[in-house]
């Protein structure tokens, strides 16, 4: 029977391009922005909508990687939501060079902060600093959301932390640039000064600390928006803004003649040969893995849809079996791979299926692998299917803990690009030890079947209910099994709502939900964006125990 012929391999396809469409569907309403009445209202006054900028500022015909398309989704509810957390952004080309961009959507609350917003900027500031690649900054904002400035205003990683990384970037050489586009009012003022070059459009771009309304309450000076701080005033008055325009396309042009002539910085290096597509045909990957996460599959196959010439060189192949680890071309790319392996343990007459489970031996050796590439200089990639470490007493008497660390160790002290893709469960000391978001990856994607928890539903469910439970009866509540039953429902429920690929993407535990088939082009494009920031220290593992 051929992979095609399978009954799993038909039901897991079908499932997957299920939930990859279901995804799209979200992404499509989320473009939108602030709905058709908004993008409307943005024409009326001659401007280009968010993702229309971007669009006519990169190559044609070149990769754009969005990111964090997700953030805020289903958040904020009661104040209207905020799609893309109000800001359309990711790495783009730009007359051949790869550049992070930033826009501002004027159609979501007039372009205001909301505090996943400044999350979402400050996360694409972190890919500029670690990957040393100009940021774009498309300006149309109306400052921070007042509602809500209490939980974006003041705090270390809140809207102010987006000047002082200005200032930081600028000290590391990074360009910045800043195309003021439409308002850019109090604080949100130092951002387009403190970049590199400050670009204007004529009667739409503004800038000042303080409105005509504040002006006019504060000093009872009437001024109208233009004569306060528009193109023409920042141009020829005050000396702020460096360009001004007639129109946005205009203004977009230029910042392609300034990305044009920045010079050639020093790069990692990474080895990079002529791409071979893999022998696998590429869309077999929706066969292979459940969308519940629940069947075991063959890493090893995986990994060969995804790899050059579907050719994959593992390392310890017989050694630690519950994670693969081998070297591999990723679209040209040298790359180190490190992957859960899903096992099926028998007790018995019984069969039990361990997804991912990280064995002793298995730390062991993906620990020495990730130094290896670190002393070869190979960017690392992470396929995550993992449900934790194994637990019970063979494990804790043989050292579990101790090899954990040493694995978490070794993670945490690479000194090469990092890439981690969540292709199922992440779950517990799982979700550290294979470089989640709290181990600095370069860039951390997850598929739409993925799931994100300190344990899986079930377990963290039954444990929820014990204690629950425990609780009433201890008051002396008499707990039918009806009742019980009813109380675990609620748990899962809610328990499961919160473990879903979007329930992180809207909080950015990960950067991106993507296509699986999309996996290839990321982990090239992100080993791309890596390549321009050359490494700077060796890796030190430090103390851990041996």
């Amino acid at each position: 029977m051929t992979k095609k012929q399978s009954l799993d391999f038909n039901k897991n396809e079908d499932g997957m391009k299920l939930a990859v469409s279901a995804m799209k569907k979200k992404l499509a309403i989320i473009e939108k922005g602030g709905g058709e009445k908004s993008i409307a209202k943005q024409k009326e006054k001659g401007k280009l909508t968010a993702r229309e900028r971007i669009a006519y500022l990169i190559d044609k015909n070149s990769a754009f990687t969005e990111m964090m398309a997700f953030a805020g989704y289903e958040m904020y509810a009661e104040h209207g939501g905020c799609p893309a957390g109000g800001t359309v952004a990711g790495i783009g080309y730009i007359k051949g060079r790869q550049c992070i961009i930033v826009a501002n959507d004027q159609t979501v609350k007039a372009g205001a902060w909301f505090p996943i917003t400044g999350k979402k900027n400050l996360r694409l500031q972190e890919m500029s600093i670690e990957n040393k690649l100009p940021i774009i900054y498309l300006v149309d904002s109306a400052g921070v959301y007042l509602p809500m400035q209490d939980e974006i205003f003041p705090d270390k990683e809140h809207f102010g932390r987006i000047f002082r990384n200005n200032a930081r970037m600028s000290s590391m050489g990074i360009t910045q640039i800043a195309a003021v586009m439409g308002s850019c009012v109090a604080g949100g003022a130092y951002l387009p000064i403190m970049s590199d070059e400050t670009l204007m459009v004529e009667e739409q771009g503004s800038i000042f600390l303080a409105g005509p309304y504040l002006a006019k309450a504060a000093i009872g000076e009437d001024v109208d928006i233009q004569t306060l701080g528009g193109a023409v005033t920042h141009t020829e008055i005050s000396g702020i803004a460096d360009y001004k325009f007639k129109t946005e396309k205009e203004c977009l042009d230029q910042i392609k003649r300034i990305i044009d002539k920045i010079g050639e910085y020093d790069k990692a290096g990474f080895d990079r040969v002529k791409p071979i597509l893999p022998l696998k045909d590429m869309k077999e990957i929706y066969g292979i893995i459940s969308p519940e996460n629940n069947k075991p599959y063959d890493v090893v196959e995986l990994i060969e849809h995804l790899v050059d010439n579907s050719e994959f060189d593992q390392f310890k192949q017989d050694y630690g079996k519950t994670i693969v680890c081998g070297y591999a071309r990723v679209d040209g790319w040298a790359v180190g791979i490190v992957a859960n392996q899903r096992t099926i343990v028998k007790s018995g007459k019984k069969e039990m299926q361990l997804g991912g489970v990280i064995y002793n031996d298995s730390a062991d050796k993906a620990a020495r692998f990730i130094m290896n590439c670190n002393q070869k200089k190979i960017p690392l990639v992470f396929l995550q299917d993992v449900t934790g470490f194994m637990v019970g007493s063979r494990s804790e008497h043989g050292g579990i803990i101790k090899d954990g660390a040493k694995l978490v160790n070794a993670v945490s002290n690479s000194v090469v690009p990092k890439i981690t893709i969540i292709v199922g469960n992440s779950y517990g000391a799982g979700n550290y030890a294979m470089c989640g978001k709290a181990y600095d990856p370069r860039f951390i994607y997850a598929w739409p079947n993925a799931k994100i928890a300190v344990m899986g539903g079930e377990q963290a469910a039954k444990t929820l209910l014990q204690i629950q439970v425990a609780s009433l009866k201890s008051k002396g509540e008499q707990i039918t099994p009806e009742v019980e039953k009813e109380m675990l429902d609620k748990i899962i429920e809610q328990y499961n709502r919160q473990t879903t690929a979007y329930y992180a993407a809207s909080r950015l535990w990960v950067d991106a939900i993507i296509d699986p088939i999309e996996t290839r082009n990321v982990i090239s494009e992100g080993i791309a964006a890596a390549n321009h920031a050359p490494i700077e220290k060796e890796m030190n593992v430090g103390v851990f125990q041996v």
